[in-house]
């Protein structure tokens, strides 16, 4: 049996636990794909240069609605593919060339499955260790249609390597990946389906949002809402008869009906970790699982599937392991998300339909982006900020933005929230440059 000091599966965020004061330590990785984890090489990186590139192309289209003479004229798909994967594939394989340079560092590169607690077995070798971190990630989940495991369906994990633009992508799902994959594919020329089982897409985002964004996308491409797939088949193309009793053709599918974590695949049972229902790894507040010295992080444990937020788990654990006698709990209160479709949302805190569920007070507060100088300036007609708070305390609750630049929009708000300021603080106590898009987090601070 092979024994060491720490022992971390998976080599995404999980990668960065590994710090100064690990030196000397002997440590072991085990990563049976590349380096970098989902976000960098198939999830947040390459979809959001994906995102900028149909952003800049759906500009194009737009200009003679500002009086500017642009077109579109297609998109040189391999060369926005290639200059994507040229930069991020590099950035993989210096990881894994770094930690094997390492003297105190072993690469272990085959799947690894807990035979015990704090040991696994990875292609037959027994490997222990005193300290175990789970960063294994998750994976996209195949619903169980009748015909759809014989295709060659796409999910996230190749969907942005294609060879090919697409003539006409079905998207299953009405996610955040079926949001911003509709958005790069019909902004660079394909046409696209959606298929999504619910009323509106997003399922968890405000209402608010939900039903503007669904409204914009059922505008712009083809959305199938209510729906359902009964059944796929594959020859020369897809198709996919609908529980309407349509049929539809196309040459690509792409599924994104969800993601699931590795639990399963590990067998974290045998290793005496515990998991809820949905096959996340349960941990208290300092990502300590039920067996004593294993510890895990990112969307393995955390149902919110964040890159910032495994990140900063990655930190937390840095210190705990070092610190035994001083252990530090994470801090969920104040954790921010994005869609990168378009237009943009960023949110964070509860939605307005969490609070009533909750019977909790509120105040709302809407300003719209045409609301404001810079609003008329980009002739934008449907972005929105929408402001939650407290009515005693005049703490902001909750943020949910949808427009041009919402991610970003949103980050002031967290910064209020993080310091404790009220709303009136918020709008009141500094300067908004004029004219410029904080503005209409300005004026929807103003309106409590």
């Amino acid at each position: 049996m092979t024994h060491h000091h720490l022992l971390i599966i998976g080599a995404g965020s999980g990668n960065s636990v590994i710090g100064p004061g690990h030196d000397g330590m002997d440590l072991a990785i085990v990563e049976p794909w590349v380096f970098g984890g989902t976000c960098l090489n198939r999830g947040c990186i390459p979809s959001k240069m994906l995102v900028h590139a149909a952003d800049v192309a759906l500009a194009a289209r737009r200009g003679p609605t500002l009086g500017v003479h642009t077109t579109f004229g297609g998109a040189d798909w391999p060369a926005i593919r290639d200059r994507i994967f040229d930069r991020i594939n590099p950035i993989a394989d210096s990881g894994r060339d770094y930690r094997q340079g390492l003297d105190n560092v072993t690469v272990y590169e085959s799947p690894a499955r807990f035979v015990d607690e704090r040991t696994v077995d990875i292609a037959g070798t027994i490997v222990s260790a005193d300290q175990v971190v789970l960063a294994a990630g998750g994976r996209p989940v195949t619903p169980e249609v009748p015909g759809l495991a014989d295709t060659p369906f796409h999910t996230s994990d190749s969907i942005m390597r294609v060879d090919s633009l697409p003539a006409h992508l079905v998207i299953l799902g009405g996610g955040f990946i079926a949001v911003e994959m509709a958005h790069v594919f019909d902004a660079l020329g394909s046409r696209v389906t959606i298929v999504h089982r619910g009323d509106l897409l997003l399922r968890g985002a405000d209402d608010a949002v939900r039903e503007r964004i669904t409204g914009i996308y059922a505008a712009r491409m083809d959305v199938r809402l209510d729906t359902t797939v009964r059944r796929v088949g594959h020859d020369d193309v897809f198709r996919l008869e609908l529980s309407d009793g349509a049929t539809l053709e196309a040459d690509q599918l792409l599924v994104a009906t969800g993601r699931r974590p590795n639990t399963d695949s590990l067998d974290v049972a045998a290793g005496g970790i515990h998991t809820d229902g949905r096959g996340l790894v349960t941990t208290d507040d300092y990502l300590r699982t039920s067996s004593k010295g294993v510890w895990a992080l990112g969307d393995i444990t955390n149902p919110a599937q964040l890159k910032h937020t495994a990140n900063a788990e990655a930190r937390l654990l840095t210190h705990n392991l070092l610190n035994p006698g001083a252990l530090r709990a994470i801090d969920r209160l104040h954790t921010p998300h994005a869609v990168f479709g378009h237009p943009q949302i960023g949110s964070v805190g509860p939605t307005q339909q969490q609070l009533v569920a909750e019977g909790r007070p509120h105040l709302v507060s809407v300003r719209n982006f045409s609301d404001i100088a810079y609003g008329w300036a980009m002739e934008d007609t449907t972005g929105f900020v929408k402001l939650l708070a407290d009515p005693d305390t005049r703490l902001l609750l909750g943020a949910h933005i949808l427009g041009p630049h919402a991610p970003t929009l949103i980050q002031q708000l967290i910064q209020g929230m993080v310091a404790g300021l009220t709303v009136d603080q918020m709008a009141r106590a500094q300067l908004y440059v004029h004219p410029a898009i904080p503005e209409v987090v300005e004026q929807a601070l103003l309106g409590f």
